[in-house]
């Protein structure tokens, strides 16, 4: 396995900083935004991103939590037959609010799909954005982001690691791609 660094601390740091600027800039404030975290590593990177928003606005943005196991549809083609469903916490209402639904790796869309389908059973938000710390293309859905830290373009065999300091004691985004096969092998 060849693993190449594609984000340090300080790039997660900065992508971060400029996706809140984004998202006030694009809303003319904090007011009558939610943001929503998709579990795992989205609902760390949606607290961060509503900590910079206080900082720059002086308003708290409240934070909620989705899982949208329940929701893919994709569980046989990812290699699970029983979801690990974590906890969903969405204690402010979403109606008529702004929803800015926050995950790590933007790949194929199934997962926001889900979570567009998730968010639903909660209320009718007046408008929902995507932010995202890295988007690697390779869309089956047509999902696009509206704040994205980095694009990188990636092959399909290659996997994108995303690690952040509340799950893996560092922050960093790692490509991940399985050593080739010996060609003397057959």
């Amino acid at each position: 396995m060849v693993e190449r660094q594609i984000m340090n601390q300080v790039d997660v740091r900065r992508a971060l900083t400029r996706v809140a600027h984004e998202i006030l800039e694009r809303n003319r404030g904090a007011e009558d935004l939610v943001i929503v975290g998709i579990h795992t590593r989205g609902v760390h990177l949606a607290r961060r991103i509503a900590a910079n928003l206080a900082e720059f606005e002086g308003i708290d943005v409240p934070v909620a939590t989705l899982d949208v196991s329940l929701y893919r549809d994709d569980l046989r083609a990812r290699g699970q037959s029983q979801p690990r469903v974590q906890p969903t916490d969405i204690p402010m209402g979403i109606q008529g609010k702004r929803v800015v639904l926050v995950d790590d790796v933007l790949y194929t869309g199934r997962t926001i799909r889900a979570a567009m389908d998730a968010l639903v059973d909660f209320g009718r938000p007046e408008q929902i954005q995507l932010a995202i710390l890295l988007d690697r293309g390779h869309r089956e859905l047509p999902i696009r982001a509206d704040y994205v830290g980095q694009n990188l373009p990636t092959a399909f065999e290659e996997r994108v690691k995303v690690r952040l300091m509340e799950t893996d004691g560092t922050d960093e985004v790692a490509l991940i791609l399985d050593d080739p096969v010996d060609s003397d092998e057959e």
